[in-house]
């Protein structure tokens, strides 16, 4: 009983000194900082441990005064207690990984962890070239084919990873660039090198930065962390060898955005290539009421597919229009970028005749040559027929009548030989014949009749006739004037109507993009309008009040000056209403001076 009674004494008496070292060690002692390097060169990373002796809180570390000067990693901490002769030792060890972000000499400066602060330490960054001679096992190489381009324009940005001994694992993080997309483009390559006497396994991988905004900005190079393996030699065997951790950095590069150029009253493409191209059926003749279906591709290289702009469509007033809805892509090939956009549209003609559907022409800047350019599929004249088995609509089937006429006369002429020799054909049959008399009579009544008859049909023959000759002559006289001349035909009137209905479709849809915001197509429907407003005869520059509310509209959503989202959404606004303003104004200009000077719309699609 006594020695049971000893051994829960003693029991208890631990437990209490557990908890009274607990409580005395729950303050931190002492706080202690080192590196592991110094000097570091610019491309390598430092890593700094924090140790602090007694009990402290793991997420105490505060790594934000380092930013200053140092690209800071990820942080990992470990804690560790141990008990000797009842005596408890705790200690909370935090390790993260700096990166210089120049060269120089800079100051870590004191870290405070639960009222403990580490003495600075002062670290000097030095430039890779001082060491050039010496054969480096790691590093990392960063390339870009432009340090100078235009806002949207694709940038091809190269890294190079050098690797002198094989690794147990590793990634590399892309680089980054504020307002700028960066995609990787295809797979890593790798091959091997001789660098300085040395060789080296390579691994290169390619990127596209397209650049959002305009200014001046760095490309911050990407970041490889791996693990080789740390020869021990008190090991024996190398299953027991331990792993070392390296840390490297490709160096950074500036690069120099330009803005839009003064001018371009275009929605912005620039690319080194732009096609637009089209798919159609073999030959140029169709049937009126039959679909045909075009599909439009518009290609542009080394853009992303968010900057493609809309494909303009134009058709004569007597076709029917039935779009699909459009499918954007984008792709990497031969190191760079391939966006395409790709619209599908069944046209149904509903008259027979001969039209020139317009071109599509879609202006882009060409990087290359620094110049405006345009895609443009040219305008292809088109022929539609009647359906089969029908005629012209202003033809109906009285053209028929004239062989119906033949056909009906002959029968009647037919029926007149058989009347008059019915009665022999009876005679020789034995039947009894009829007496002159009455045959007489049945005969003059017969050819009478037929008589009648045959004056009706002719009668109709001479006034369709009459009607075809009339139909043509009115059909030729049209053909003559055009299709755009203001007469007093019903087809010219029709017409007339037509180009109306077009211009007030295109004016209702144009308000409607104002309405919405939707500056990426405004463009292509403005100058949809202006053609309906002014039947080709005038271009979007000739309206100077327009012209300029839509570049200074542009010039607002492509401004490289940072302003307040709220700020830029109100300017957006009154820039859009002020647009709006101008397009109304002249819409009524233009058709005062047309209704004074009587003008008549002009021939756009002549039929030949």
């Amino acid at each position: 009983m006594v020695d049971e009674s000893l051994i829960t004494i003693y029991t208890y008496s631990f437990l209490f000194t557990l908890l009274v070292n607990a409580v005395a060690y729950a303050d931190v002692n002492s706080l202690e900082a080192t590196i592991d390097r110094n000097p570091v060169m610019l491309d390598e990373a430092i890593r700094l441990t924090v140790t602090a002796d007694g009990s402290a809180d793991r997420d105490a570390f505060d790594s934000s005064p380092l930013l200053k000067d140092f690209v800071v990693g990820r942080t990992s901490v470990s804690s560790q207690t141990s008990i000797v002769n009842f005596d408890t030792k705790r200690t909370t060890v935090w390790t993260t990984t700096l990166f210089p972000r120049k060269e120089g000499s800079f100051t870590i400066p004191p870290l405070t962890i639960e009222g403990k602060s580490t003495k600075p330490i002062q670290v000097k960054v030095i430039p890779v070239q001082e060491q050039s001679n010496v054969a480096r096992d790691y590093f990392v190489t960063t390339d870009i084919d432009l340090k100078e381009a235009y806002l949207n324009q694709q940038l091809l940005y190269t890294v190079k990873l050098f690797l002198s001994s094989n690794i147990e694992r590793g990634s590399l993080q892309a680089p980054e660039m504020q307002n700028a997309e960066i995609t990787q483009l295809g797979e890593d390559k790798q091959y091997t090198d001789i660098v300085n006497g040395k060789r080296y396994q390579i691994i290169e991988r390619q990127f596209a930065v397209v650049p959002q905004a305009s200014g001046e900005f760095t490309l911050r190079g990407p970041i490889f962390t791996g693990e080789v393996m740390a020869a021990n030699t008190n090991q024996r065997f190398g299953f027991f060898n331990r792993t070392q951790q390296i840390n490297r950095v490709g160096p950074d590069i500036m690069v120099n955005i330009k803005p839009i150029p003064q001018g371009i009253d275009y929605p912005w493409l620039p690319s080194e290539m732009v096609r637009v191209d089209e798919e159609w059926p073999q030959g140029d003749s169709f049937v009126a009421g039959e679909p045909v279906t075009r599909i439009v591709t518009l290609t542009a290289l080394g853009v992303v597919e968010e900057q493609l702009p809309d494909i303009p469509e134009f058709y004569p007033p007597n076709f029917k229009l039935y779009p699909d809805q459009s499918n954007t892509t984008t792709v990497e090939k031969d190191r760079s970028l391939i966006s395409q956009r790709q619209t599908s549209l069944a046209i149904i003609p509903t008259q027979p005749g001969n039209f020139v559907l317009p071109e599509i022409t879609i202006p882009w800047f060409n990087t290359l040559t620094q110049q405006t350019e345009y895609a443009t599929i040219p305008a292809r004249s088109i022929t539609v027929t009647p359906v089969s088995g029908a005629n012209n609509a202003n033809t109906p089937n009285m053209l028929n009548t004239p062989s119906a006429s033949s056909a009906s006369n002959e029968d009647i002429k037919n029926d007149i030989t058989s009347a008059t020799t019915q009665p022999n054909a009876s005679a020789s049959n034995g039947n009894k014949p009829l007496d002159s008399a009455s045959g007489e009579v049945d005969t003059d009544e017969n050819t009478q009749l037929n008589w009648m008859v045959t004056g009706a049909l002719l009668a109709l023959f001479v006034v369709a006739l009459a009607g075809w000759v009339f139909t043509y002559r009115k059909l030729k006289q049209f053909q003559m004037m055009g299709p755009g001349t203001t007469n007093k035909t019903g087809s010219a009137q029709r017409f007339h109507s037509y180009a109306q209905w077009d211009e007030k479709a295109q004016f209702q849809n144009l308000m409607s993009v104002i309405k919405a915001k939707d500056t990426s197509s405004l463009t292509p429907v403005l100058k949809q309008w202006i053609t309906a407003l002014t039947s080709g005869k005038a271009q979007l520059s000739q309206f100077e009040g327009i012209n300029g509310s839509v570049n200074e509209l542009y010039a607002l959503r492509f401004s490289a000056r940072k302003t307040d989202a709220h700020d830029q959404s109100r300017q957006m606004t009154e820039a859009l209403e002020k647009l709006s303003s101008e397009i109304k104004l002249a819409r009524n200009e233009w058709k005062q001076k047309s209704t004074g000077s009587k003008h008549t719309l002009s021939n756009l699609y002549p039929a030949s």
